[in-house]
């Protein structure tokens, strides 16, 4: 069968039905190279009409301190005061990067989890973003790689 790009529910619900039916095919025949054609088209089609919300931090946050047992004053040394802690838990306060990074690795969770659009952190890149229009005089400023943190280095003259 020749496949195209789904395009409409039809042919979504079709390419879902046959996923179905073949799923069972053993690997390396045609019906199981079917299947993995089918996979990949349904999953462009959901990632398009279908897209996943970002999770929420904070809901993310909670949930992996119940699963690990920890409590509020876990987080003092990531957060901060108990009262950071308090209001970054209620949302009164945002988190800052240093934050996201540092509760990414404690909790064992990807930064992406803490840096995201839903929480003001849309593609947060701020060595092009943030540093881009600020001018100090007399200073060069590069941003390093994977990383918020630049180097301030007098400018050669």
């Amino acid at each position: 069968m020749k496949y195209k790009i789904l395009k409409t529910e039809e042919a979504y619900n079709a390419a879902v039905h046959r996923i179905e039916e073949v799923f069972d095919a053993k690997p390396g025949s045609a019906a199981f190279d079917e299947l993995e054609l089918l996979s990949l088209l349904v999953k462009d089609y959901e990632d398009r009409y279908y897209p996943m919300p970002e999770p929420d931090p904070i809901a993310v946050m909670k949930l992996k301190m119940d699963e690990m047992g920890l409590k509020n004053k876990d987080l003092i040394p990531i957060i901060g005061s108990e009262s950071h802690v308090s209001s970054v838990l209620s949302g009164r306060r945002k988190l800052t990067l240093d934050m996201a990074r540092s509760l990414a690795a404690f909790l064992k969770l990807p930064a992406r989890v803490f840096i995201n659009d839903r929480y003001g952190m849309e593609h947060y890149a701020p060595e092009t973003r943030y540093f881009a229009d600020m001018h100090i005089p007399n200073t060069e400023i590069k941003p390093r790689v994977h990383t918020d943190r630049v180097d301030r280095k007098p400018k050669k003259q």
